[in-house]
């Protein structure tokens, strides 16, 4: 047994306690740190030697500190809509460079408090720019093994191309028929030439109603499309028929049979029947070529429209309604009436704002009402979070313990929530700070008494050669 031993058992444990007081100290000072981690010290034996009955030998102790980064804080509520919290595994992939890796260096973070600096690039209160997979046209990742900065500067703006047209009319079914114009020509492939009279009116065929439709081409040109409808003979036939057509000027009909002259160019027709009840029964739509633009009857007829103006052709889905239902076009012994003529496209829109969604996807929204998801956030998994390395700014880095991070779509495998507009807090809890600080407090004066007393005793022990 060694008074040495014991007095430096006694400095083992001063030692110990004072980092465990600087971790709380630690704890308490972050109290209102977005998404901090609280750190606890653990502690363990450090023994010299093999005790026995004949004696034993102090080896005191040892700690370490460990950030309990797997556990969840609360989710607070944010205003911004670029404010994020993680509900559950993961992390946000950041990184200390606006050109991402290897320029700078990819960590990991849960404080999601992010905003647009003066290039419209996403960076936290902590200066690290969030990354995220990039989107193309469709919302569709481009390529899942490369991350990039999330960067929402360039979105000048945006047109929306018309890619459906919904229609709900009501034809007069006491419209007497045009005798020119029967059942068999608008069913004909390839009639054309004949049916393009009925969108220019005053040739061969007048319509009976017509109904123009504002659609936007992909640059965001509108152009003014004509719908034209003609009862067919025979009346007790049921059916109509059709034609949609734009401005000739603005259209490119190379490979469109040349029709009479006029100032509208048809692109398509077709035939609409109705049922007994009124309710509508089958669509046929033929495309200015004379090919059927859809096989069957149904409600999706797409067409495709080539403009002169350069946009690329527009490929739309004339929808008239579910068959056997009155949810679009009817034909009741009634006036002509438009319920509605809907379309889905928009002239060219400013950006307005950008927010992120509980999928991760951050998404941009333009003053046309345009909405476009532009980049998907991935979620960063570990085996052992918590053994990350913890860095400046709230943020971690990988170890070989902690395992190699694992990018996962938000809400799957493993991965957390996102929680938009919203911020995860500090998971310290005030109370047991306190209390642990009591209790080191203490544990650091008993250490300094072993040491005092273990003085005490070698002064004895110097007083028995006197």
């Amino acid at each position: 047994m060694s008074l040495y031993g014991a007095m430096i058992a006694g400095v083992s444990g001063l030692k110990a306690q004072s980092t465990n007081l600087a971790t709380i100290s630690d704890n308490i000072a972050n109290l209102n740190t977005t998404a901090y981690k609280r750190t606890n010290t653990d502690f363990s034996t450090l023994v010299t030697g093999v005790g026995s009955s004949f004696g034993y030998s102090a080896g005191g102790v040892r700690s370490q500190a460990k950030a309990l980064v797997d556990q969840q804080g609360v989710i607070q509520a944010s205003q911004r809509p670029t404010d994020v919290a993680i509900l559950g595994n993961g992390f946000f992939v950041v990184n200390t460079s606006p050109a991402g890796t290897p320029t700078g260096e990819q960590v990991y973070t849960r404080s999601g408090s992010f905003s647009e600096d003066n290039q419209g690039r996403l960076v936290n209160s902590s200066g690290y720019y969030l990354q995220g997979w990039a989107l193309d046209q469709q919302g569709n990742i481009s390529n899942v093994n490369q991350i990039q900065t999330v960067s929402v500067g360039t979105l000048n703006g945006v047109a929306v191309n018309t890619a459906k047209i919904d229609v709900g009319i009501n034809l007069n079914s006491q419209e007497t028929p045009d005798a020119t114009a029967v059942v068999g020509d608008f069913g004909a492939v390839g009639n054309f030439a004949t049916l393009n009279d009925l969108a220019n009116s005053g040739g061969t065929i007048d319509s009976d109603f017509q109904r123009q439709i504002r659609i936007y081409d992909s640059l965001g040109t509108p152009h003014d499309m004509t719908l034209a409808f003609v009862k067919l003979a025979p009346a007790t036939s049921g059916q109509w028929g059709f034609t949609l057509s734009a401005p000739a000027s603005e259209i490119t009909p190379a490979s469109m049979p040349a029709g009479p002259a006029g100032t509208n160019f048809t692109v398509a027709y077709g035939t609409v029947t109705f049922n007994g009840d009124g309710s509508l029964g089958s669509v046929q739509t033929y495309a200015n070529d004379g090919t059927p633009a859809w096989a069957a009857a149904g409600t999706n007829n797409t067409i495709q429209v080539p403009w002169a103006n350069g946009a690329n052709d527009s490929v739309i889905d004339l929808d008239f309604g579910d068959p056997n239902t009155t949810s679009g076009m009817t034909q009741f012994a009634s006036n002509y009436n438009v319920a509605f003529t809907n379309q889905d496209g928009a002239a060219v829109g400013l950006r307005t704002g950008v927010f992120i969604d509980e999928d991760g996807f951050v998404t941009a929204t333009f003053s046309n009402g345009a909405v476009r998801k532009i980049y998907q956030l991935p979620i960063a998994t570990f085996a052992d979070p918590n053994s990350l390395r913890a860095r400046n700014g709230n943020a971690y880095s990988q170890t070989t313990e902690s395992g190699e991070f694992n990018l996962r779509v938000a809400n799957t495998g493993g991965a957390g929530r996102v929680e938009p507009s919203s911020l995860e807090g500090s998971n310290v809890d005030l109370g047991q700070e306190f209390t642990s600080m009591i209790v080191t407090q203490r544990a650091y004066g008993a250490n300094a008494k072993t040491i005092t007393t273990a003085d005490e005793m070698l002064q004895e022990l110097m007083q028995i050669k006197r």
